[in-house]
């Protein structure tokens, strides 16, 4: 929950007062910009996917384009299956550095066979394939684990095609929360509630979401089990109760209470227990953040006379500011790398999704958009997901962090904010 509600877009006064049409769960992919080195690699559609209830070939070079990293090579009417061996050279002249081929088959028992071959066309090379047996609800998570294959076999990182978002959309007088693919697609609604719900936040384990909910007319957190629905409530002091962020090794929040009277950061054990105190200042302290060390706490507090980012230790103290550009800078979210501080930044008016390396301080800005909120990396910390209005409408993007490559995760119409990117499975 933001507490500059005058200021700030996903405040609850734009959230009650926002008219926006029907959302949708559903989302597409609209790859945009150019990067500076990519690999060509060429994706055959794979045999049998014509009569399969998705394209796992189109999953594939939307997820690999989307990283930024790869480029795909026009396929040329080509055919051919993870059984077949392409004629590496040939391809290799056409400009593609890597190929993957596959097939999608049914079986007797309703469940699919989804089969998959990487070939490397620079060193002639075959590198090594998979296989599925998904039910037919589980064909897009195959296809995303397929391209975390071909990407860490071309990159030697991890891909994060198979990890989860979350977001919450508007639908007329109800509000959603949403569990959906890394593309948006294959949304669950985890809550609908006709009262507000904000600030969602991902367990590290990728098994519990927190958020605030105003089902009660205040706002109040709750920790929602994913799989099986069920939920507690952690956090209903007098006051506002808001902002949770999660402790790297999950045993707390930290989150912003005003049962003192002021805003400020407070941890929340989430075995019970007194919240504990860690900012002492007569300032707006909210919007708390760790590091994935855990070694580091960064908030927004306005203690400087406007709202910048300032870090401080998990057990409270002397805050250190580490904003200096603008007189608005909110929404700190720290790459799971530790390298890099994502925040919104408010530029002539315009509300901005900046870049910062913690350790040199230098700062990027990295989108030409108006309305942009809530950053949140992907957990390899190469992309970032947030909010942002674009061509008068609500919208979920992914960049790279230099900008050059976005992806649209755009519904049909609708309100739609707040995301949070998961963890990697375990």
């Amino acid at each position: 929950m933001s507490l500059f509600p005058s200021l700030k877009r996903r405040s609850v006064i734009a959230l009650i007062a926002s008219g926006a049409a029907p959302a949708f769960a559903q989302f597409r992919v609209e790859v945009t910009g150019v990067g500076m080195t990519q690999v060509p690699l060429v994706i055959i559609p794979f045999r049998g996917e014509a009569q399969s209830p998705q394209k796992i070939s189109n999953i594939v070079k939307a997820d690999l384009e989307r990283s930024g990293l790869f480029r795909t090579v026009d396929a040329a009417g080509q055919t051919a299956d993870e059984t077949t061996r392409p004629d590496l050279a040939s391809w290799r002249q056409k400009g593609a550095d890597a190929i993957v081929t596959g097939s999608v088959s049914p079986l007797a028992d309703g469940r699919f066979d989804v089969r998959l071959r990487l070939w490397d066309t620079v060193r002639g090379q075959d590198l090594g394939g998979q296989s599925f047996t998904p039910l037919p609800g589980d064909l897009r998570l195959s296809a995303h684990r397929i391209s975390d294959y071909v990407y860490e076999k071309l990159t030697g990182e991890k891909g994060i095609f198979s990890t989860r978002i979350a977001y919450v959309t508007k639908a007329g007088s109800r509000f959603n929360l949403w569990v959906a693919d890394s593309d948006g697609e294959g949304a669950q609604s985890a809550l609908t509630s006709p009262e507000p719900i904000i600030s969602p936040s991902w367990s590290p384990n990728g098994t519990q979401l927190a958020y605030v909910s105003f089902e009660s007319r205040k706002p109040v957190i709750y920790v929602h089990e994913v799989l099986t629905g069920k939920r507690r409530l952690v956090a209903n002091f007098r006051g506002s109760n808001s902002a949770p962020a999660w402790a790297p090794d999950g045993k707390q929040l930290v989150a912003t209470l005003s049962r003192d009277g002021g805003s400020q950061i407070f941890a929340i054990g989430l075995n019970g227990g007194d919240p504990k105190r860690l900012t002492q200042s007569s300032s707006i302290d909210t919007e708390p953040a760790y590091s994935p060390d855990g070694n580091t706490i960064y908030f927004v507090s306005d203690r400087g006379g406007s709202p910048q980012i300032y870090r401080m230790r998990p057990s409270g103290g002397n805050a250190e500011r580490v904003t200096f550009t603008g007189n608005y800078n909110i929404s700190p979210a720290v790459s799971p790398d530790g390298r890099w501080l994502a925040y919104i930044s408010r530029v002539g008016g315009a509300f901005k999704l900046h870049l910062m390396d913690i350790a040199s301080g230098s700062v990027t800005a990295i989108t030409d958009t108006a309305g942009d909120e809530s950053p949140s990396f992907a957990p390899n910390s190469r992309l970032i997901v947030y909010a942002t209005q674009q061509q008068g409408r609500e919208a979920l993007m992914t960049t790279t962090l230099d900008g050059k490559i976005k992806a649209r995760l755009s519904g049909a119409n609708g309100d739609i904010r707040e995301p949070d990117w998961g963890p990697f499975q375990r």
